[in-house]
């Protein structure tokens, strides 16, 4: 790259750096607010081989996304994640080897795999309508069943029918890996030491690898022949080396679960407490999905026709998108948004601070489905840059129409079966920077809705096992439900 002069990025002084940087990596989101109203939407911190760079503009956003992918890396010296979803993941690769490994991941997610998951994705949401009835009026905590819905979905569609049985254990494995995740990066430091939370996060992903390696060996020994199962696809492909098989599932299941689970726990706290907007959403299930009980399975042409489902999508992740920031490492110098970016600064682009941008959004704070609806071109090109809940360019999140599918086919039904009475109005404050969720879950309880029904004796569980809310006043910064 030619030599560039431009001014580095606004940034605190350097005796308020200690403090910003702290309650960044404490307090991410109030954090990133307090940065941006003293300093812009594009803020620099930290000295020497410890600097950051984070990207809050969408027209910066963009700028960035339209780089070549050999400006950036991913597996950098900042980077945490390659002890959780291995070394091979497309996630932390750079180069040929993420284009090698993606495309072939790529490929498992054609149209007609993801159509094919949709009556998947209706049943396995009916099951836990039914188990939620079985206990109807009792307290819940509605992330946490989120969160079981999301992972059977989600070892489904990659494994098939025959692994979801192992849906607790892999639950339990991939809940410790997002508590270590969310440690104080000085805890993540790479260390030999036993017994502690890395090693447990390196015990639980050797479990892990059996499970695969199992399901690798089952699927050479005796296809299943199932057109919809992503881990028989990369086997019979040839592509990827079993080890790198184990990290692309591995990334799978942690990217398509934990965010899912989080964007769907936002999503019922924004809606279940607006009961005109609920009752919109049921409206629109009664006359797209039909009734439970006929038997019929919804497919392409019935997810196009949730308009309304699909824009309460997209408003929740406008405003609480699953990741607050992403992290990329400069290889070379750059310019974003007419500033130097030295080599080797971590960039951390954002898009929490994107969403709420007051130059792009009309009542930016407000939750208001109904922004998507009609906009005027301004407004949809405004939209189109700062709306990037699954990033952009060559790198964006690869599951991105799958979790969209799964969120609006899942508030659909929810919706249209289910009356969900929150604990309180209170709004939950968020919390995690990898995985940015409601702190106290979604405590809540729920009923049959007036006139509804839905197919019965799907699920042969004990209601006792689902997850029940201990925190419900767990609840800080009282606001009206309709707002962020």
């Amino acid at each position: 790259m030619e030599d560039v002069i431009a001014p580095a990025l606004p940034s605190p002084t350097a005796v308020s750096q200690v403090g910003a940087l702290r309650r960044l990596f404490t307090d991410p989101q109030p954090a990133l607010d307090e940065l941006v109203k003293a300093h812009g939407p594009n803020v620099g911190l930290g000295f020497g081989p410890l600097r950051m760079a984070i990207i809050g503009d969408p027209a910066t956003i963009r700028e960035l996304f339209s780089m070549p992918s050999s400006r950036f890396r991913w597996n950098h010296k900042f980077n945490l994640l390659a002890v959780v979803v291995g070394p091979g993941s497309m996630i932390v690769s750079d180069g040929d080897d993420h284009k090698r490994r993606r495309s072939s991941v790529q490929a498992a997610f054609s149209r007609r795999r993801l159509g094919g998951w949709i009556p998947m994705i209706v049943d396995r949401t009916d099951r836990t309508i039914e188990r939620l009835l079985a206990v109807a009026g009792e307290p819940v905590d509605m992330y946490r069943v989120g969160r079981s819905l999301v992972l059977e979905i989600v070892i489904n569609a990659l494994f098939g029918e025959r692994m979801t049985g192992h849906a607790d254990e892999i639950g339990e494995l991939f809940q410790r890996a997002q508590d270590y995740l969310e440690l104080p990066a000085y805890r993540q430091i790479p260390h030999p030491v036993p017994f502690t939370a890395r090693a447990r996060v390196k015990a639980d992903r050797k479990r892990f690898d059996e499970l695969v390696d199992n399901e690798i060996a089952r699927r050479r020994r005796d296809p299943s022949g199932d057109r919809l199962d992503i881990l028989e696809a990369l086997v019979l492909d040839g592509s990827l080396s079993d080890p790198e098989i184990r990290d692309q599932v591995d990334t799978l299941i942690g990217a398509g679960y934990d965010t899912t689970a989080a964007s769907l726990a936002w999503m019922l706290w924004c809606t279940a407490g607006d009961r005109q907007l609920w009752r919109r959403l049921r409206e629109e299930a009664d006359e797209v999905l039909g009734d439970p009980d006929s038997g019929s399975a919804p497919g392409d042409d019935e997810l196009s026709r949730l308009d309304l489902a699909a824009r309460t999508v997209r408003e929740t992740l406008r405003l609480h998108p699953a990741g607050v920031v992403s992290p990329r490492e400069a290889a070379t110098d750059v310019v974003l948004g007419g500033h130097l970016v030295p080599t080797g600064t971590l960039i951390l682009w954002s898009a929490y601070l994107a969403g709420r941008d007051a130059r792009s959004w009309e009542r930016p704070l407000e939750f208001d489905p109904d922004r998507f609806l009609d906009p005027t071109p301004e407004q949809a090109e405004l939209a189109r840059a700062a709306w990037v809940p699954f990033g952009g360019g060559a790198r964006n999140c690869i599951g991105f129409a799958l979790a969209q599918m799964e969120l609006t086919l899942i508030l659909s039904r929810l919706a249209q079966r289910l009356d969900i009475e929150l604990a309180g109005a209170a709004k939950p404050r968020p919390v995690g920077m990898v995985v940015n969720r409601p702190e106290g879950g979604v405590p809540a309880t729920v009923e049959r809705a007036v006139g509804g029904s839905g197919p019965a004796d799907k699920d042969d569980r004990d209601p006792g096992e689902l997850p029940r809310d201990d925190s419900a006043d767990d609840q800080q910064d009282p606001d009206p439900p309709r707002h962020a």
